[in-house]
């Protein structure tokens, strides 16, 4: 089942999400909402998805950087983001600890803002302390563009979108995106857009 996708301006996506116990990531009705969330993103299609963004305050998100997603993509951008597949898992309560100065810049886009993206400042490596899908403890280690994502998640669980920490300059519709910067180095981007 397809969920909707909360945009900009609702409520729920500008709260911080409540913690969830053990028994309740386990129970039936958290297990559906993880399956509903996987198809959602799948379908829209993304790398993440964080339960603000299908309108329930709860600090649960899911990722999934599937290998299809890079396969299109040219070598020289897979390196400069340190991107790799990332296979499906779920993140609930989680602690991030960011390990170093906001350092790497990339555009992200995000489901909850269709059509538009921005470059965004992030830490190329992070340390998240959370629960998995079964309520047990995990430390996840990343980084390049999955410490991007999990970041870019968390801050959802926190009333955070990605456009309260962006270059306001480098806002834009997808659409010019695609047409202007999409193959550009980020050094370009800086100069071009004179980002600072």
């Amino acid at each position: 089942m397809r969920i909707k996708i909360a945009q900009v301006g609702e409520a729920v996506l500008r709260q911080r999400a409540r913690q969830l116990g053990v028994d309740e990531i386990r129970s039936r009705e958290t297990q559906q909402l993880i399956e509903w969330m996987r198809e959602t993103m799948h379908d829209a299609p993304g790398v993440g998805l964080a339960a603000p963004q299908v309108g329930l305050g709860l600090q649960l998100a899911i990722i999934e950087d599937k290998p299809e997603y890079l396969k299109d993509m040219p070598a020289a951008a897979v390196k400069e983001r340190e991107r790799k597949a990332v296979p499906f898992h779920v993140i609930v309560n989680p602690k991030l600890t960011l390990q170093g100065p906001s350092d790497v810049e990339f555009f992200e886009g995000c489901l909850s803002l269709a059509g538009f993206t921005a470059v965004v400042p992030r830490v190329r490596h992070v340390k998240v302390e959370c629960l998995d899908h079964n309520g047990k403890s995990k430390v996840i280690e990343a980084s390049g563009w999955y410490a991007r994502i999990l970041q870019h998640e968390i801050d959802h669980l926190q009333g955070t979108v990605y456009i309260d920490r962006m270059y306001s300059r480098s806002f834009m519709s997808t659409e010019n995106y695609g047409r202007h910067w999409k193959d550009k180095a980020i050094r370009e981007v800086r100069d071009g857009l004179r980002l600072e």
